[in-house]
């Protein structure tokens, strides 16, 4: 089976079999009480009812020994570099990057040079890992960071090339929900009511895992019908929708319950691309070693963990280990989230092979003693909303076509000739870190449903080496060969060339153009957000993508934030400037050119002078920066600029000086 690698080493060291007696002096202190799992609840729906044969109820097995006797000097190496792994991510997250740095690679040097093998006790390994990942997180996101931005008091922004990648990193939406609820310090009261309400719903709902109300689930029940416990259920009630027919199939296959879906509603609100403050990602937040084991890959063009569909087999298969070691789902999901030697750990030191017991014995990480009573009230939760004052109209589901590629190929390409927006592209490939294929022959790409044939077929004529840089347009109305050429920075006649178009019988409107574009570099923009600016309109000046904005710049909701200095990858072309606004229609889909050009009636000074509507959003400043002139340009040409502020309908007349 897949994976089992981990898992299968930690079972044979603990060499699980719960007995009470034996050769463990804490064991020895008291007798070892084991709880049976739940037996499973006779199904009430037909989700439920087709579940197969699931694992349970099976008496948990006895252990004769759990852990290996504690070595004092790999537990005083364990809290060192704990402590200075601590200290780093607390200096990281202060900004005080070289502190972090410093730390970390201390943390590292003390493993190194203890003479311990951190393969030979797995709580080292897995501290070793941590930190690696941790370092190789943390400096992608560095990479990316400003180094030194100077204002220049003018222009509110400063341009600085910092690679040569053909496409965008792409960074994480936000941090993982189940860190948010765990970690809360106070919650609200609990209803009176709630217990009866609870337990009747118990009785009302299906179910096929066991379901407890206690006092921990009815504390986060309480949370989850407050204000903000209401928007981060029903965020995650409405993104279930485009995953859960694909989770639970998956779920039911591999034979575990398929109520565990509700636990990637907490940890990722169905989010793909959601970033733990621990490295874990994607809509089951796996850690980079844990995934590895089950098959997920990760590489500089792909994250696996981000893929939903990768991610999802990982996790039952992982649920499916776990179980076969412990025999109960709760203390199955305490495992998934702290360790499976956390848990182990805890019950050979407590003599309790029942989750409740080791939570009140304080034995399990502050974290995962809240973790299951999250997970179980946010099912019960999930499983009637309106008992909870929670209203929820679920996503579609996702439904795409599946083209099998032999080499690499840029989304913007893809989204030209599929006419699909390049956010829709994303959030079908969350795996694609940096908006291109793997060149890897059979790489499964989704698109938009009924455009696989289309994108073969525009493709078909491009040569494979330029399908990460080369572009598709289509001729719209009263648009000239010219003007696609400047807009995308290559000459007429390497349009005329690739097309093979006579200069003497121009193309009909509606012609597909391949555009041979140079290799993109992207760079770093800064831009202040000013009055009357929209993430869309920046996201269109500077074509990208609303969500990229967002994950750039660690914005939860397309609100502008007035005032703040954005981070904006953008692509640069040699020769001349990146492409903002002016791409191509058909790329941008529903967010379309936002700006219309239309020739004036002379040329002044070798150059064609344009017409451009402003758009809400834009400003002086960008419009010059797009077309290459200056403010003092603009202002001259437009002298009705002298006594009144930019508007957006407003027509100015532009000349390029590119």
């Amino acid at each position: 089976m897949r994976g089992r690698k981990g898992i299968s080493i930690l079972a044979a060291a603990l060499s699980l079999s719960f007995l009470a007696a034996a050769g463990c002096e804490d064991t020895a202190k008291h007798t070892v009480q084991v709880r049976q799992p739940a037996p499973t609840p006779q199904a009430q729906s037909s989700t439920a009812a087709n579940i197969g044969a699931l694992p349970f109820p099976k008496p948990a097995p006895n252990v004769q020994e759990l852990v290996a006797t504690p070595h004092p000097a790999v537990d005083a190496l364990i809290e060192q570099v704990q402590a200075t792994y601590d200290a780093g991510q607390q200096a990281y997250q202060a900004g005080q990057l070289d502190v972090a740095r410093k730390d970390f690679n201390t943390a590292l040097d003390h493993l190194m040079k203890s003479g311990l093998e951190a393969t030979g006790d797995q709580r080292l390994q897995e501290l070793f890992n941590r930190i690696v990942d941790t370092m190789q997180n943390y400096e992608m996101e560095a990479e990316q960071k400003d180094e030194a931005v100077a204002d220049n008091g003018q222009d509110d922004m400063d341009n600085a090339d910092t690679s040569d990648d053909t496409q965008t990193a792409a960074q994480p939406e936000s941090a993982a929900p189940i860190e948010e609820i765990a970690n809360m310090e106070s919650l609200p009261a609990t209803d009176p009511r709630l217990a009866a309400m609870a337990e009747k719903e118990l009785i009302s709902v299906g179910h096929d895992q066991p379901l407890t109300v206690n006092a921990s689930v009815l504390q986060y029940l309480s949370f989850f019908e407050s204000p903000r416990g209401r928007e981060i259920a029903e965020l995650g009630l409405q993104r279930a929708g485009r995953y859960r027919a694909m989770i639970e199939s998956t779920l039911k296959k591999e034979g575990v319950p398929q109520d565990l879906i509700y636990l990637a509603q907490a940890e990722s609100a169905f989010k793909p691309r959601v970033v733990s403050s621990m490295g874990a990602r994607g809509i089951w937040q796996f850690m980079p070693y844990t995934g590895e084991e089950y098959g997920l890959r990760r590489s500089y063009w792909v994250d696996d963990r981000d893929d939903p569909v990768a991610a999802t087999h990982a996790a039952a298969e992982h649920f499916r280990d776990l179980y076969e070691m412990f025999g109960d789902w709760y203390l199955v999901m305490a495992a998934y989230n702290s360790g499976p030697l956390n848990v182990a750990r805890a019950v050979e030191r407590t003599g309790y092979a029942d989750f409740w017991e080791l939570q009140r014995r304080n034995a399990l990480p502050e974290q995962t003693k809240n973790y299951v009573p999250i997970i179980l009230a946010l099912t019960m939760v999930a499983k009637d909303p309106l008992l909870y004052g929670i209203h929820v109209d679920p996503d579609p589901p996702l439904k795409f076509d599946t083209v099998t590629l032999n080499h690499s190929i840029s989304l913007r390409l893809v989204a030209d000739a599929t006419d699909a927006s390049l956010d829709d592209l994303q959030a079908l490939n969350p795996q694609l870190v940096r908006g291109i294929t793997p060149n890897q022959p059979g790489f499964n790409l989704h698109v938009p449903e009924g455009t696989g044939a289309e994108l073969q077929k525009e493709i078909a004529s491009i040569p494979a080496d330029k399908l990460t840089i080369w572009r598709i347009a289509k001729l719209q109305s009263g648009q000239t060969l010219g003007e696609i050429a400047r807009q995308y920075h290559v000459t007429v006649a390497s349009l005329e060339n690739v097309n093979v178009i006579d200069a003497n019988d121009p193309p009909a409107v509606g012609t597909e153009l391949i555009v041979p574009t140079a290799p993109p570099r992207t760079r770093l923009v800064h831009y202040r957000v000013r009055r009357g600016d929209t993430l869309e309109g920046i996201a269109s000046r500077f074509d990208v993508s609303v969500s990229e904005l967002q994950r750039w710049n660690h914005l939860r909701t397309e609100r502008t934030p007035h005032g703040r200095l954005l981070r904006i990858y953008e692509n640069s072309y040699p020769g001349g400037a990146p492409i903002h606004a002016t791409v191509s229609r058909r790329a941008r889909g529903s967010h379309a050119v936002a700006a219309t050009m239309r020739k004036t009636s002379q040329k002044t000074s070798g150059h064609r002078a344009v017409e451009h509507r402003v758009l809400p959003g834009e400003t002086l400043w960008s419009i010059a920066h797009t077309y290459g002139t200056t403010v003092a340009a603009l202002k001259q040409e437009n002298r009705f600029l002298a006594s009144r502020e930019l508007k957006a309908g407003d027509r100015l007349t532009v000349e390029p000086q590119r």
